[in-house]
């Protein structure tokens, strides 16, 4: 049976942190793609969100099975983005295999609807959580209470900064 992994994680990332994310991220989705994840949902944030779909699109090169579902919160989530940040979104979106949107216009509450969109039937959550409040602590706490297996690759990437 085909498993389902979403992501969360904040907008910001330090240097140091983003030098080892892709190489700790790669490693993450080896082994869930190994545990029979298929399915991957990405929120179409900056920050952790793009570079878990992004990461997503490289490895379906060598997994064409594997999908990535954008579970995005509104149709002007990138309204005010850099342009480069835009064409990133837009690239991400070009490359997912489906996309929907929790409302038409952002509204007060609709990132917090589409958090639980993306954790709602999961099996992984696959997180970048350095924080204890915020959308990503709540998107966390979320998966943990409805059974779904988190795993923060912030406290991989912390250790790795720590031990080097």
């Amino acid at each position: 049976m085909s498993k389902i992994c979403c992501f969360t994680g904040h907008r910001k990332i330090l240097r140091d942190e983003m030098i080892r994310l892709p190489e700790i991220l790669d490693k993450v989705l080896e082994s869930l793609i190994w545990q029979g994840v298929s399915t991957f949902r990405a929120g179409g944030a900056i920050g952790f969100d793009t570079v878990a779909a992004l990461a997503v699109i490289e490895k379906k090169e060598a997994y064409p099975e594997i999908k990535l579902d954008l579970e995005l919160p509104c149709k002007d989530q990138s309204d005010g983005w850099s342009d480069d940040d835009k064409r990133v979104y837009e690239y991400v979106i070009s490359q997912a295999d489906s996309i929907s949107y929790t409302c038409e216009k952002y509204r007060k509450g609709c990132m917090y609807e589409r958090n639980r969109r993306l954790v709602d039937g999961a099996d992984f959550c696959v997180a970048f959580c350095s924080s204890e409040k915020g959308g990503s602590a709540y998107t966390v706490n979320y998966a943990k209470n409805h059974g779904v297996t988190v795993i923060n690759v912030y406290e991989i990437v912390k250790t790795c900064i720590n031990n080097a």
